[in-house]
């Protein structure tokens, strides 16, 4: 029973019994707070004493002010004020815990654990670290609490910003902590003008004698004691056109360049390629005018053509030394020698033998017995076994560490040039190596380095995937305004069969080509002398290449592709060998850079298609056209008169009148007198009918007897030497 005084008195306002009856049986009437909320009760009816049922409510629905006529005119013509404000959308993942989801939605934990209490299944979740491993249970909770979800990725594994992980040189050395090295001098020149030859008379050896081709096609690195007491590192670069990759960054490395230039050639195009070189590093040169022992030797020439390059040597008012030597017969070079010490001794050099390592990589091979190793010239620090070095993408404990001589070495001091075994992967020529702490702080190198390469990579493939997209957009907007100028609705039956949406563009011969050479340096040159090679009519196609002997794997891939091995100054296992002749794969094996490309060259000659090449056998004369009757048909027929060469009845024949070409084709008749015969020597006379019986003839008309041979092309791919 409740009061009358919990009545709404409002409600008991009409103006009639008959109302207020009404009214007071459906009255609503509001419970006290301490009876509860949403109760039904039984109250007397106002009027009547009657008890009824009352349904208690407390929703603010009941006391809302109805709209005037105005604010229903506002709400008509505003229809945007009629449409729902949408909830909310948060992010789930399966397996979030209680408190990510309720960092999620906004809320705190007892608020969760409430919308628990009506979602199915989520009795386990109890705790605010339990993980919610039935996603309904989530997408449930979402819903519960008035709000849409989107499925995303888990904040810890959301795409950050990584932390540069790289490695750098270090600062500087302090002034205090250098002590004197020894120099590095690259020598440097055009191909056999004696460069190996004069290193060997350096350092009594006798390198030549071992190189294919008496050339020199990698850099090798020597530490040279001289006579003087001086030590010198000397690095031995190819002067054959091919290798200028490695002479640019044998002139990056160097301290000094000694140019071998021969007093019988002069100045030729590798020598002036590698003034540019060093110039462009801005390292000091010595000249060597090398042969000076030859009857044709001309010193005064060597020297002008060396200043009409840019070289001014002391003799001419320059700073540059000139030396003449023999490196055969030994002549001058203790000269060489003392300009080589004195320039060196201008220049000061000092390093820093203490902290990490900094060096360089001059060459880097695949060895069958030591696996991995790279040659490279400490620039600062002391190398030591067990170090941890960076170069580029490849990462190494040193193993062990030899000289030039094949010795195992300790420590290696700045300017000192040791081979170092243990990489993981092969370094490039020409990387900077670098130590760091540990293993882990390496592999984390490689990987930071490795992600920047993949995208710089996604940046060049997106320019090129957004040039596509705005070329299919610049060819549907002009379809769109031709339909749109056409006033057409509906799609336009297509006329014509719909284009291939992946197109072959080249379906010519193509050469395929795996390359394999004995160290990084000589693949890099061998690559650069291919990219040389344009041509439509036969693609160069380089499936594979890399450092080491053949493998079995590129048996497979030059199998799978219809290609060949070429190897360069590597070996070729026996296995692999019966492999490849099984599998039908030639392997060329070649010990010489240009012997390589010659061989190449031949291959894609005999790829080339046959060419159509025009051979004369004669000409004739015609005296005058004669018209015959063969059944009811008038045909012509030219009587002429062979003036040159032979006519041949299965040849084909050009009619010209002039200057100009009337006809081409082959005759159906050739005749001398009455007989039908199958060739006319000079000299004779004979009657020509075309199988083109409309052709007339005049008198004073030419024809050319001719025919067509299929000639294999030779390629014109010039490698520039």
């Amino acid at each position: 029973m409740i009061s009358r005084g919990w009545v709404l008195r409002r409600w008991l306002q009409p103006r009639s019994i008959s109302q207020v009856s009404v009214l007071a049986h459906s009255v609503v009437a509001l419970t006290p707070p301490e009876v509860g909320r949403n109760t039904l009760r039984v109250a007397p009816c106002l009027l009547c004493g009657h008890h009824q049922p009352l349904f208690l409510h407390v929703s603010s629905t009941l006391h809302k002010k109805r709209k005037g006529r105005d604010e229903k005119k506002a709400v008509m013509l505003n229809p945007k004020s009629l449409k729902k404000e949408k909830a909310a959308v948060v992010s789930i993942w399966k397996n979030m815990t209680v408190q990510e989801l309720a960092d999620a939605l906004g809320k705190d934990l007892d608020t969760v654990f409430e919308i628990f209490i009506y979602v199915e299944n989520s009795d386990p979740y109890d705790s605010p670290t339990a993980v919610i491993d039935n996603l309904k249970v989530i997408q449930d909770a979402v819903k519960r609490a008035g709000l849409r979800f989107k499925i995303d990725n888990p904040e810890d594994k959301k795409e950050k910003v990584k932390e540069n992980k790289d490695v750098f040189r270090r600062p500087p050395p302090k002034e205090s902590d250098l002590i004197p090295r020894p120099p590095v001098v690259t020598i440097m020149g055009h191909v056999d003008h004696g460069k190996t030859t004069l290193l060997d008379a350096l350092r009594h050896s006798a390198i030549v004698d071992t190189e294919f081709g008496g050339i020199t096609q990698h850099i090798g690195a020597f530490s040279v004691k001289l006579d003087s007491g001086e030590e010198v590192t000397f690095l031995d670069t190819p002067g054959h056109a091919a290798f200028k990759a490695m002479r640019a960054r044998g002139a990056t490395v160097t301290d000094v360049v000694v140019l071998v230039v021969a007093a019988d050639d002069g100045v030729m195009e590798q020598t002036k390629e590698s003034i540019q070189h060093a110039l462009e590093a801005n390292v000091p040169i010595v000249v060597a005018i090398n042969k000076i022992d030859k009857p044709e030797a001309d010193i005064p020439r060597t020297r002008e053509m060396l200043l009409h390059n840019g070289l001014q040597l002391e003799e001419d008012g320059g700073e540059v030394q000139a030396v003449p030597v023999s490196a055969l017969k030994g002549q001058n070079l203790n000269l060489l020698v003392e300009a080589i010490v004195t320039q060196a001794e201008l220049l000061n050099l000092k390093a820093d033998p203490r902290g990490l390592v900094e060096a360089v990589v001059v060459e880097s091979k695949l060895d069958p017995g030591r696996g991995k190793v790279a040659t490279c010239v400490i620039e600062r620090g002391t190398l030591r076994k067990g170090a941890v070095l960076v170069a580029g993408t490849a990462w190494c404990k040193v193993r062990n560490m030899f000289n030039d001589a094949g010795k195992s070495v300790k420590a290696a001091p700045p300017a000192t040039p040791v081979q170092v075994i243990g990489w993981r992967e092969l370094p490039s020529a020409g990387d900077l190596i670098l130590e760091v702490e540990s293993e882990r702080q390496a592999t984390e190198v490689v990987h930071w380095r490795n992600h920047e390469f993949k995208l710089e990579k996604q940046e060049e493939e997106q320019a090129a995937i957004q040039d596509k997209l705005n070329e299919h957009l610049r060819v549907y907007k002009a379809q769109l305004e031709e339909k749109r100028r056409l006033g057409i609705r509906f799609k336009r039956r297509r006329r014509e069969p719909r284009k291939k949406e992946n197109i072959e563009l080249d379906t010519g011969p193509r050469v395929s080509v795996v390359l394999k050479g004995d160290v990084d340096g000589t693949v890099e040159a061998i690559l650069n002398v291919l990219d040389t090679y344009h041509s439509e009519e036969c693609q160069l196609d380089i499936i594979s290449y890399g450092v080491g002997t053949v493998s079995p794997n590129d048996v497979t891939m030059a199998s799978s592709f219809n290609g060949s091995i070429y190897t360069f100054n590597t070996q070729v296992p026996p296995d692999v060998r019966k492999m490849a002749i099984a599998e039908g794969v030639t392997i060329k094996e070649n010990n010489v850079i240009y012997h390589l490309v010659e061989d190449l060259k031949k291959e894609l000659s005999e790829n080339l298609p046959f060419k159509e090449v025009e051979e004369v056998l004669g000409e004739a004369n015609v005296i005058e056209e004669f018209v015959i009757t063969e059944g009811k048909k008038k045909v012509p027929v030219a009587g002429c008169r062979c003036v040159k060469g032979t006519l041949k009845k299965e040849a084909l024949y050009r009619v010209i009148r002039g200057q100009d070409t009337i006809q081409e084709g082959m005759l159906s008749s050739m005749r001398h007198l009455k007989s039908e015969v199958a060739t006319i020597n000079r000299g004779n006379e004979c009657g020509l009918k075309f199988t083109d019986e409309s052709l007339r003839f005049e008198p004073g008309d030419t024809l050319v007897c001719y025919k067509i041979n299929k000639v294999q092309q030779v390629t014109d791919w010039d490698p520039g030497f």
